[in-house]
């Protein structure tokens, strides 16, 4: 499992080349990510950690992990990348990261969807996840 653990929050989509302050991918702070390889593990830990709660705060209108061992097995079963040690809503977002349009049923998942979100496909969930996460991302980014 460790060989398959994030290493990065990068999810390869990076727009901070074309001048984003915040990654509409990763949702890391330009800064961080230029000097991410520079950071020991406490500062990297901190990065994950801000991330980690921006993220639940989005998703914990939306959806509830209803059975966490469920979510990690399924996880590892179809090679789906996560940190063990982060929350569950972060693990139920790298899901719908890599299986919004595959998933038929999300509660085979150990995750059951708010309304009005349970009446919606997992795409467009997925779709709004990002879209709030990169908002609170922006929202957060320190002023100088």
């Amino acid at each position: 499992m460790s060989s398959r653990s994030l290493k990065t929050p990068c999810v390869g989509l990076c727009s901070t080349v074309y001048g984003d302050a915040v990654c509409r991918g990763c949702k890391r702070y330009d800064y961080e990510i230029i000097d991410w390889n520079t950071y020991n593990e406490e500062q990297q830990q901190a990065v994950w950690l801000r991330l980690e709660n921006l993220l639940e705060q989005v998703m914990i209108d939306k959806l509830i992990v209803t059975d966490k061992q469920l979510l990690k097995e399924k996880l590892i079963k179809h090679n789906i990348r996560f940190r063990p040690n982060q929350s569950s809503y972060y693990w139920a977002y790298q899901l719908l990261l890599k299986g919004s349009r595959l998933i038929k049923n999300i509660e085979a998942y150990g995750i059951e969807l708010l309304p009005p979100y349970n009446q919606k496909p997992l795409w467009e969930l997925r779709e709004q996840i990002d879209i709030d996460f990169f908002a609170i991302s922006e929202n957060n980014y320190p002023q100088s």
